[in-house]
Formats: structure tokens, sequence, C-alpha cells
């Protein structure tokens, strides 16, 4: 072959055994079928299965995990001996998995399910250990005698003191609950320690506000809170007799975090910034004004305000820090110690001791054991961020509260842990140090360190949203930035000051000596309030969106285990399954909701809910109005006097009203004429009092007293054959923490005049919606 500039190629025709090249071809190649695509996607699968074998440890919790999630979603308490016995069950297969060693399939699987039922056993086993008195329900006003354990928060301004009763009038010592919660009506001088006695209002702690809401009464029982309460009268002073060395331990600790905030807010000049220093050091947030809480919230940096990962990090990192820097200063000392082993240990203490200020509460636990397991790492010459020290701290977590498993705070860190360790693990790294100018170098440096915060944010926010939309219903629409900005101050500046701060008010350094670090600590404060009101007062700043169907969030977390703790291509297919609390389908929203106790109703107009007694417990009817997405009106009063003629005794629906919500708020039976005409004008009737006669109304809903202690708050919905009534109680189930019985099916004819009639159109009672 001749080219355009006189050269030839030989050999065009030739083969390859004769010196030249062989024979082209202009044949297209033979696409691979589909059978043989299958067979290699199949063959890569397997590869990639087969490399998993080397991080199987690390579902050693999520298998712990679901063995917890497995006893907490049941309806019925199991009896003691399938707790037991599934521990032992437990013990035979571990010993089935080590004994089947050869075949590492099957071995990890009966591995992993020994975990689960060890899982099963220890949250039956907690349970159990956790049994404590209860508060009767109906007992009402009693006196209380009692030891103030803590100070645990204020509302409204108004003091909560968590007390040891010692009587209770009305209760048999044998019946006395370990601890009660009670709310005073105005402010008085009291600390941890100090003997009272108050009259009061006990009740049990209350259930969900509404089925599948959130259950109080099922963390107080974890908690040991056997009632609550709200005086009636200022408590009186008492002498009590002298506490045993277990409960003198935490009361003095709690009189010194009690003092400590108190201090550390003098000392800041008081105001919202010392109330934020207060908060973060020991949780106390008596200091802070409700209107900065709700910015925090708002503006995506309520974990601000719940002493946990952020700040275990940022205060034991700063004394990490502090020691290696000053045992790298000292050069005797740093020949002869490890300064990096001295640091963790250093850093350890101060996990412990910031746990103890910070009252220990879950939030702080966990953080402060993931925190401990890194240093501990440390100490024996291990990695101490990585997926193995995760998985243990989990593992320790699960052990030794398993009903982390169902909060909220537990899922959302670990969610967001695992996300940033394999963030991590996936981040590209430099193959080595490149020399330039400072002038060069810095800029460079300050834009990695800028982009590592933004991808932690981001990565971190886009794990906890799931969670997030599903328990508290919000989004933060600019979350994203506000954290970048506030995380960076609070991390950076804040807890460091912090910390110098609280040392020296603890160690009684009077405050003219700590000026500067004061100073610093409230600056970094009032930037962090700043940015929050700044962030919440933009348009659109908070997103609200119903609660999604349980299994949609146990498809987003499994998903985002699965893409956090696999190694291969599959993790790209579980990550959009995260997003299924956003996308699943929601429901049809209730028509009227009315409180556990029949107080409160509220009826669904337009996208709205209309709560027939706005003042009355708006904790309840709030908490279901986000759950279900509903807009509150401006104003709430105004809005029920157009929709409802209320007086103290009952509230009747005007016309238009749809569903016609009647109720009798009193529980003394209500008078026949009166009773008679809210039948007349209601489709709904809530009767707070005794159930009257069963013919009085029979063609309209009638709730009674008797239905709200078997059922407890119920969401009413409009169905063709009548209405359906679902009831929080049968959501819950026989539990240990729930009040039994279950509510029974009952049929209840609608309303005249709304549809078929009454044999035609019963009510319907589940525990649905």
């Amino acid at each position: 072959m001749t080219t355009a500039d006189g050269s030839v190629i030989e050999g065009a025709g030739t083969r390859a055994g004769g010196g030249g090249a062989g024979a082209s071809s202009t044949l297209a190649r033979r696409r691979p079928s589909l059978a043989a695509l299958a067979r290699r996607a199949w063959a890569a699968l397997g590869e990639e299965v087969r490399a998993q074998a080397v991080r199987w440890m690390l579902w050693l919790p999520v298998a712990f995990g679901g063995g917890c999630a497995v006893y907490f979603g049941l309806k019925s308490e199991p009896a003691a001996w399938i707790g037991w016995g599934s521990g032992g069950v437990a013990l035979a297969v571990a010993a089935m998995a080590w004994r089947t060693a050869a075949r590492p399939a099957a071995s990890i699987a009966l591995a992993l399910a020994a975990v689960g039922l060890l899982g099963f056993a220890d949250a039956k086993l907690v349970t159990e250990q956790a049994r404590a008195p209860v508060i009767p329900d109906g007992l009402g006003v009693a006196q209380v005698t009692g030891r103030v354990v803590d100070i645990a928060e204020t509302a409204g301004g108004r003091l909560r003191l968590l007390l040891q009763p010692v009587a209770i009038s009305g209760l048999a010592p044998a019946a006395l609950p370990v601890r009660v919660r009670i709310t005073l009506r105005e402010p008085t001088d009291v600390e941890p320690g100090d003997g009272l006695t108050v009259h009061a209002i006990l009740d049990p702690p209350p259930g969900p506000a509404s089925p599948g809401g959130f259950d109080f009464a099922r963390d107080a029982w974890f908690s040991r809170l056997g009632g609550v309460g709200l005086a009636l009268s200022p408590p009186r002073p008492v002498s009590l007799p002298p506490m045993d060395w277990r409960l003198w331990a935490q009361v003095r600790l709690n009189t010194l975090r009690w003092r400590l905030a108190s201090r550390l807010a003098n000392n800041l000049g008081g105001g919202d910034a010392a109330g934020l220093a207060a908060a973060v050091t020991t949780s106390h947030q008596a200091w802070l004004s409700e209107a900065d809480a709700q910015d925090l919230r708002n503006s995506g940096l309520a974990h601000m305000l719940a002493i946990a990962g952020l700040h275990t990090a940022a205060v034991t990192g700063f004394v990490y820090a502090a020691v290696r820097l000053l045992v790298a200063a000292w050069p005797w000392l740093a020949l002869r110690v490890s300064g990096k082993k001295l640091a963790a240990g250093a850093g350890l203490v101060a996990c412990v001791v910031y746990l103890a200020l910070s009252g220990a509460h879950p939030p702080a636990r966990r953080a402060a054991i993931t925190a401990s397991v890194a240093f501990l790492a440390m100490l024996c010459g291990r990695r101490p961020i990585s997926m193995r020290s995760l998985a243990v701290a989990a593992l320790a977590v699960l052990a030794l509260q398993p009903i982390s498993v169902v909060q909220p705070g537990f899922q959302m860190s670990f969610c967001a842990t695992a996300a940033l360790v394999a963030m991590a693990e996936a981040w590209p790294r430099r193959s080595g140090k490149i020399e330039a100018p400072w002038f060069i170098a810095w800029p460079q440096h300050a834009w990695d360190w800028a982009v590592a915060m933004a991808a932690v944010s981001l990565v971190a926010g886009l794990a906890t949203a799931p969670f997030a939309l599903q328990h508290f219903n919000r989004m933060a629409t600019y979350g994203l930035f506000a954290n970048l900005a506030a995380d960076l101050v609070a991390s950076l500046v804040l807890m460091p000051s912090v910390v110098v701060c609280a040392a020296g008010a603890a160690a009684g350094i009077p405050p003219g000596w700590m000026g500067a670090p004061q100073a610093v600590a409230s600056v970094a404060a009032q930037a962090i309030l700043a940015i929050a009101h700044l962030f919440a007062t933009l348009p659109g700043a908070v997103r609200t969106l119903p609660s999604a169907p349980q299994p949609a969030l146990v498809t987003a977390f499994v998903a985002l285990v699965f893409a956090c703790l696999w190694r291969g291509r599959l993790r790209w297919l579980a990550a959009p399954l995260s997003a299924a609390v956003l996308v699943w389908p929601r429901p049809p929203a209730p028509v009227a909701w009315v409180a556990e106790d029949g107080d409160n109703a509220a009826v669904v107009e337009d996208g709205r809910a209309v709560v027939l007694k706005p003042a009355v417990r708006g904790f309840a009817s709030n908490a279901w109005t986000t759950r279900r997405g509903l807009l509150t009106p401006f104003d709430s009063q105004s809005e029920a006097e157009l929709a409802f003629d209320c007086d103290r005794s009952a509230c009747s629906p005007r016309d238009g009203v749809s569903p016609a919500l009647g109720a009798w708020w009193s529980r003394r039976p209500a008078p026949a004429d009166r009773l008679a005409a809210l039948c007349q004008a209601s489709d709904i009737l809530v009767v707070r009092g005794p159930a009257p006669a069963p013919d009085l109304c029979p063609h309209a809903l009638m709730l009674t007293q008797i239905d709200f202690q078997r059922g407890g708050s119920a969401e009413i919905y409009a169905d063709p054959r009548g209405w359906r009534v679902a009831w929080a109680q049968t959501e819950r189930g026989l539990r240990p923490w729930s009040l039994p019985p279950a509510m029974p099916e009952r049929p209840i004819p609608s309303k005249r005049g709304t549809g078929p009639s009454a044999t035609e159109r019963p009510a319907i009672s589940d525990s649905g919606g």
C-alpha cells in the first residue's frame, strides 16, 4: 500500500507468522447475548458478595438492633420464658456457627441470627429490670412529699422537678413510683437535694397524642418515671431522712450541675447567649428563651440544645489537642511518654466528666460511648475512626439501652456517623505533600477544609433527613448553610471556651480573672443565635410533611445502613431507597381527633386543624397537627369560635361545620336536655363523663369515658360504611408501659341524613390511619 508521501506499507495480506500483519477485517464484533450479560452480572455480583466477608462483623449491631426492634414491635408482651428461651437458642445457634466455620456463608448467617436472638432477649431482660410502680389512672389531687433529685427542664418559665417520693396520699408505700415529675406554677428557690411537700394533680405518664405518635409512657418506663403532675400550690420545705449513698451521689452531682449552670449564666452576663452556654454545658435550658430555642429548631440547629455527638467531639477533641500540644512543648516529657496515648487518656477522662455534667441523658450516653471507644482504640494502637469502632460503640449502646433502636436520637446519630465514616473511607487522598509557598498553600488548605466541612454538613443532613421528617415532620430548608456556619463556630470557638469557663467556675476562680474566655464564649454563643435567627426567619425556612407509614421509615433505615456498610456498586442501588420517607404515599388525613382523656378535640377543614380548646394542653393538639401535616390557623381561638359555640361545659358545632363534632367536657353527667341538643346537632359526640343511655344518641358516633380509658387518643376517618375510629391503644398493644385492655371493636351507627341507615353504615374501630 502506497501512502500519499510515497512510503510503502507491506504485508497487509500476510499472516502473522510470515512476518507481516494479519488480515484486516471490517466485520463488526459480535455483541454479547443477554444470557452472556446475565452470566457476567451474576459472576460480578457473586464476587462482590464474597468480598463482604471481611466486613461481616460490621453487621453485628444491625442484627442485634433488629432483634430489639422485633421485640418493641410486638403488640403483646412475650412471656418471660420466651425471652430466656431466645437467649438459650442464641447460644445454640452460635455454637452451630462455630462448627460451620469451614463454610463462611453459613457460619456468618448463623452468627448474625444468634446476635439477633440475643438482641430480643436483652430487650426483654432490660424491660423487666425497669419494671416499677406507676401512678394509677384517676388518682387526681394528692399530697406529694419527696426529695428533689434533679431540675429536669423548664417549660414556659415554669420549673419541672424530678422527685423521689417518700409519701403520696392515697398510695401505699409499696405502690410508690421510683420517680415523679412535677411542674411548678410559679418560680421558686429550690435545688437538688431539697425535701419538700406539694399538692399536685398526678397522672400516669401520658400515651401517644395520636395513634402511632410518640409514646412518652414507653420512654418513661425505661427511665422509671412513674408519674407526672402539676403543682396546685407552692412547695413547702420539709425535713427528710438521710439518703443512701447512691441517691446522695446522684443528688450531689445534680446540685453541682445546677450551680455550675447558674454560675456560668451569671459570669457570662445573663441573657440568651449565657443561656446557650449553660445549656451546652449542663443541659439546663432555664436561661434560654423560648424564642431563641424555636429559632434553633426552625433553622435546623436543634441539635445544639441536646448534648450529643457534636458537643462531646468538640470538648474531648479540645482536651486531646491541648494535652498533646503541652506534651510536645515539654521536651523532657515528650521523650519519655507517648503524647498521643497520654492525650487519649485525658480525652477519655474528659468524656466521662462531660457525661456526668451533661446529666447523662440518652444522647449524651450514646456520644460518650462512641468517643470512649475511639479513645480506647487509640490507647490500643488501633484506628480511632473506623467502621469497626462505630460497630463496637453501637453494639454497646444497644446492649445497655435496647430502647434506643426505636428512638429518633439513636437512629439519627448512628446513621449520620456511619455516613460520615463511609464518606471518610471513600474520600480521595493525595499521593504526597506538595511543597509550595505559603501564599499558595494556605488558600489551598482553606479550600480543602471548606469543601470537607460542606461535605460533612451535606452528608450528615441527608443521613438524618428521613428521621427528622418522620419523627418531627419538619425539614429546615436552609439547614445545610446554617449548620455549615454554626457548627464551625461551636466546634472551634464556643465549646473550647466553654470548657475553660466551666473549669474556672468549678474551681471557684473569680469571674474577673476569666474575662477573655468568657468574652469569647459570649460572642460565639451570640453568633450562633444570630445565625439561627437569620436562617429561621428567611421565607420558606421550614417545610412540614405528614408522617409516612412505618414501612417507609424501615425501608429508609435499612437502605442507609446498607449504603454505608456495603463495599461495591450495590450500595448505589440502595442509596435512592433512603428517600422512601419523602416519596412514600401518605394515607388520607383524618377528619377529626380526640385527646386521650376526651378533654380536647379538633376537626379538619380545608387542610387546617380547628381545635375546640386551643388553650388546653396544647402540646397534644400541636403534636397531632404536626404529625398529620395540617396547617395551624393564625388565630386558633378566633377560628374555634367561628366553628363552635363553646362554654366551660360543652361545645356545639355551628352550621356548616363538617364533621359536626360536639363535646361535653365535664366529668359529671350531662343534663338530659343539654345532651339531647348536642346529639341533635352532632355527627360525632365526645362525652368525657359517664356514658349516657345507648339509645339517647342512636344516629351519632358517641365516644365516652370508657372508650378513652380503653383506647386512649383517637382519630376519626370518614368511611362509606360509617365512621372509622383508630385508637392509640390498639396501635401500642398490650405492653408493660401501655394501659390495658386494648380497645375492642363495637358497632356505632352514623348520624341520620349523612348516608345509609344505622344498620347499613356501622362505625368501624381499628388501628389504621
